[in-house]
C-alpha cells in the first residue's frame, strides 16, 4: 500500500512539474472577462472543417526569387504563414526561402522559439552558430548539404560567393518562431537602449557619433 502511494505521489509531481509547452508569442496578458469574449486557438480562429480544401495545404509564396537589393545585407527572406499557407496553422512549423545576392549575409540573430535545418540549394554558403559556452561551430554549405542551428542560439547565414548569388530553404520547429537580431536588437530597437549603456557595453568612445552613425547604417 504504502509503496502505490509512493508511486502514485511520484506521477502526480511528475505530473505537476512538467514544462510548458513552448509558447507561440512573445507574451498573452489576460483580457477582462467578457460575455462577448471569442475564443482564439494558437493566435488564429479555426475554419469550418467542412469548407476546408486542398488549397489551404498548398501554397507557391517560396517559388518566387525574393528581391536582395532591398536591404544593405542582400538578402530577402520569405516565410510560409497562415495566410499564405492557412493549412499551416498549429501544425508548429514554418518554411522560409533565402535569397542571397553576391556576399549577402542574414545577420548574426536567434529565433526564441525555434530550431532551424538549412539545406544550401544553390551556391556556397558559410553558416554557423554559436553555443552558451562560447563555441562556434562553422561550415560551408555545398547544394544539396544540411546544416542544424539549435533553438535559441545566434547563428547566421553567409554567401561567400562575391559575385554569384546563392539559393537556401529553411524549415524551423515552431508556426512563429520569433526573430531577433542581434545588431539590430541593441543598436536599433524602437525604444532605444541609452548610449551610456551601449558606450559602456561596446568600449565605445563616442566622440566620432559611433552609436548614431551605426544606428543610421542599420535604418534607424
Amino acid at each position: 500500500m504504502l509503496i502505490n502511494l509512493i508511486l502514485a505521489f511520484i506521477l502526480l509531481m511528475g505530473r505537476r512539474v512538467s514544462s510548458d509547452p513552448d509558447p507561440l508569442q512573445d507574451y498573452c496578458v489576460s483580457p477582462p472577462l467578457s460575455p462577448h469574449q471569442h475564443i482564439f486557438l494558437n493566435g488564429n480562429l479555426c475554419k469550418d472543417p467542412t469548407k476546408v480544401t486542398v488549397y489551404d495545404f498548398t501554397t507557391s509564396a517560396l517559388s518566387k526569387p525574393g528581391n536582395t537589393g532591398a536591404n544593405p545585407f542582400m538578402t530577402n527572406v520569405t516565410l510560409t504563414t497562415t495566410t499564405n499557407l492557412p493549412g499551416l496553422n498549429t501544425m508548429g512549423l514554418t518554411m522560409g526561402r533565402l535569397d542571397f545576392g553576391a556576399s549577402g549575409v542574414v545577420p548574426p540573430h536567434v529565433h526564441a522559439r525555434a530550431s532551424e535545418v538549412t539545406v544550401c540549394l544553390d551556391g556556397v554558403l558559410l553558416v554557423g552558430f554559436v553555443d552558451t559556452s562560447g563555441r562556434v561551430f562553422t561550415q560551408e554549405l555545398h547544394p544539396g548539404e544540411t546544416f542544424m542551428f539549435p533553438k535559441g542560439l545566434i547563428h547566421f547565414l553567409y554567401n561567400i560567393d562575391t559575385v554569384s548569388s546563392a539559393l537556401a530553404v529553411s524549415g524551423l520547429t515552431s508556426q512563429n518562431p520569433g526573430t531577433q537580431f542581434v545588431s539590430m536588437v541593441s543598436l536599433d530597437s524602437k525604444l532605444q537602449i541609452p548610449q551610456d549603456v551601449l558606450k559602456r557595453l561596446y568600449h565605445i568612445n563616442d566622440q566620432e557619433g559611433y552609436v548614431a552613425s551605426i544606428r543610421k547604417n542599420l535604418g534607424g
